[in-house]
């Protein structure tokens, strides 16, 4: 397997590679602090179960309203100066959490938190995308999946690690990764001349003309209403899922950094496998498949009485994130128009919506009906997502071949 990632890795541009590696690193970083904010707002402050849904919920409105300029901007001017100030600003913003004590000052940190993930995020996978030739985007894009798993399998473990020392550390070296992360590519593109290669990619389409082009889109519509019903029941994960683990077992914390773990080492396990199924199907037959699974991995939440039926679950929900994210990437990558990728993928934040959403409804269910009704409820909710899926696809004619280009 490490060969045949050395074999992938030397396709590729330089920058795509630098891309890849600092995914693992950075989300590595990221997973060791953010996954167990919820518990961490729970044991150092006075917040309610709602308020601390409310408080997680805000990055994910930020990055709401913040994808769709990020992506614009950076087809329009550039994705260097777009990509670098967004890593510079979240190193500080984790540097932030580790001295934060006001529930308003959490809630503007996240907030800020989203804004800078919905700019780096579309933008370096639309640079990605420019630099790969179409009929490699969906290997490179499995990479990127992976590195991010790889990332995930591991941070939650240390996290677990430098929280015993203090709760304050796992921010404080997050905030430092991102810092070092954004120096390092910073010299990078420089050096490889990435300017040359936005001069080539600017794009004069003006931010009006590019969000009329969405909002004609009738399938593009369709496709993130059902992205954001789907959010909604992801976000449980890490929000509601967290605490509801802390509240109810022993060693909550160290239960639920495994089921983080579990949960990325099933994607790396997994993915591959399941991609090759999947590429000879349609989207809209992974997303089916995926959402059931989530609905599958739900009811296991509500019904669990140890950490093994627990993990089980994990493992079922997990299956539903491999199949559904890559073929929701799919669609979205068909629909940009050429000159447009980082305004779509930009505008693909608009389903976290659903993960502003998710945290304040889960809350307010295990607030007020306990995890058991919670979770079944999600588990309706995630299977309604096929509904709109369905109908974004019978919108637009797809092409045949399902998966040749483009994967998250």
């Amino acid at each position: 397997m490490i060969r045949r990632l050395k074999s992938l890795l030397n396709d590729y541009h330089p920058i795509v590679n630098v891309l890849l590696i600092g995914t693992v690193f950075a989300r590595i970083a990221s997973s060791m602090s953010l996954p167990f904010l919820a518990i961490y707002l729970f044991k150092y402050t006075d917040m309610s179960p709602m308020m601390i849904g409310l408080t997680i919920g805000t990055g994910s409105l930020a990055g709401m309203l913040g994808g769709f300029f990020g992506g614009h901007l950076s087809d329009r001017f550039g994705r260097r100066i777009v990509m670098l100030a967004a890593i510079y600003l979240w190193g500080a913003v984790f540097v932030g959490f580790a001295f934060a004590s006001l529930p308003i000052i959490f809630a503007l940190l996240n907030a800020l938190n989203g804004l800078c993930r919905s700019f780096y995020e579309p933008v370096s996978q639309a640079l990605m995308a420019d630099l790969t030739k179409p009929e490699k985007r969906y290997a490179v894009y499995s990479l990127r999946y992976m590195a991010i798993n790889i990332g995930v399998s591991v941070g939650p473990l240390l996290g677990t690690v430098f929280a015993s020392m203090s709760g304050r550390l796992p921010w404080l070296i997050t905030g430092c990764f991102y810092l070092i992360y954004g120096i390092w590519l910073h010299f990078l593109l420089n050096k490889y001349g990435i300017r040359s290669i936005e001069g080539e990619k600017k794009n004069p389409v003006s931010i009006a003309d590019s969000w009329n082009v969405i909002r004609k889109d009738r399938a593009f519509r369709y496709f993130i209403i059902g992205g954001i019903v789907s959010a909604i029941g992801y976000a449980q994960m890490t929000s509601t899922l967290s605490q509801f683990i802390g509240q109810n077992y022993k060693d909550g914390v160290t239960l639920f950094a495994w089921m983080m773990s579990i949960n990325a080492i099933v994607v790396i396990a997994f993915q591959m496998p399941l991609s090759k199924w999947a590429e000879k199907r349609s989207p809209l037959t992974s997303i089916i498949l995926g959402s059931i699974c989530y609905a599958i991995g739900n009811i296991g939440f509500a019904f669990s009485n140890s950490w093994w039926f627990l993990i089980l679950a994990m493992v079922v929900f997990t299956w539903g994130e491999v199949l559904t994210f890559p073929a929701g990437a799919i669609m979205l990558d068909r629909l940009a128009p050429e000159g447009m990728r980082g305004t779509y993928f930009g505008a693909q934040t608009f389903t976290n919506l659903g993960f502003f959403l998710g945290p304040w409804l889960g809350g307010f269910l295990l607030q007020e009906y306990g995890g058991q009704t919670l979770f079944i409820v999600i588990a309706l909710i995630t299977l309604s997502s096929i509904w709109f899926y369905r109908i974004g696809e019978m919108s637009v004619k797809l092409p045949k071949q399902a998966s040749s280009e483009v994967s998250v």
